[in-house]
């Protein structure tokens, strides 16, 4: 009988604890989107995440069509959950912008984002 009044307890403060599966930060829309292939050579760069993320301990990479990676500066959205950057100077290929962020319990989440840029006169 203690034993089941201790697992009812049990369960009951389970169902009250805050998930910790839930506290990933998980992109859910970029822009560009990803694939798409956008005008350059100057860009902006949208991400928005399901949680507030830590604008200071987020890192972007720009990965580049000639293989070399830098970094860009990682400013604050409209809302804690958004991130924001520019790329300036792009020449057309493909390009992985490579997200590092801090959700604000502290779990690091990564992911890539491939796009393209094309020469202005080639979009439509």
């Amino acid at each position: 009988m203690l034993f089941r009044r201790h697992l009812l307890a049990f369960g009951l403060l389970a169902c009250l604890w805050p998930e910790a599966a839930g506290a990933h930060a998980l992109l859910l829309s970029s822009d560009p989107t990803a694939g798409a292939a956008v005008g350059g050579p100057d860009i902006a760069l949208t991400l928005r995440y399901n949680s507030r993320v830590d604008a200071d301990r987020s890192r972007l990479t720009l990965n580049g069509p000639d293989g070399k990676s830098r970094p860009l500066a990682v400013g604050r959205g409209e809302s804690p959950s958004i991130l924001a950057s520019r790329a300036d100077g792009l020449s057309a290929g493909r390009y992985t912008l490579r997200w590092e962020v801090l959700s604000v319990d502290g779990h690091i989440s990564r992911g890539d984002l491939p796009f393209s840029i094309v020469p202005q006169q080639s979009r439509q």
